[in-house]
């Protein structure tokens, strides 16, 4: 993929939108393709953060480490980016993104993104957003996973 290509691919993402063409050619410039066979992982939960990932081709799932073993909480996308919250928020990894086909995305090192993060308040915007929007999606998930916990305390309780 050339560096045309992956500017346009910056473009088309929502946190990137605002930022001026030759700062998104620069980020570009400085990221690097990589591909991951199905099964490889992009990063694993509790190492520490020095790269978020942009997809660019196939899905990732990220999965959460439990008590009661390992959970997919999610599956991502082309255009979708990966791996921002450990380095917006200086914290280890908090979940293991693994390729789940063939995946081919753009890693964006950690300094390059938060430059861009101070010098383009829109971004930083978008981000929240998103964050925001996953926020609710997890607290709804929570919900529905509470009210059939209580539903099968119920069931048990019922027929005890």
């Amino acid at each position: 993929m050339s560096l045309k290509q992956e500017f346009e691919l910056l473009r088309r993402v929502p946190f990137f939108a605002e930022i001026e063409p030759a700062k998104l050619k620069l980020l570009a410039f400085t990221s690097e393709r990589v591909a991951f066979e199905p099964g490889r992982q992009l990063c694993h939960q509790g190492d520490s953060a020095d790269a978020a990932y942009l997809i660019m081709d196939g899905h990732a799932e990220v999965i959460v480490e439990t008590s009661g073993g390992p959970v997919i909480v999610a599956t991502l996308g082309p255009n979708e980016i990966v791996g921002e919250i450990a380095i917006l928020c200086n914290v280890p990894r908090t979940a293991t993104v693994r390729a789940k086909d063939r995946l081919i995305t753009l890693r964006i090192s950690k300094e390059p993104f938060m430059r861009m993060v101070r010098e383009f308040p829109n971004m930083a915007i978008s981000i929240m957003q998103e964050l925001a929007f996953r926020l609710e999606a997890t607290n709804n998930q929570l919900r529905g996973a509470l009210a059939e916990v209580e539903r099968l305390r119920e069931t048990a309780g019922v027929a005890a």
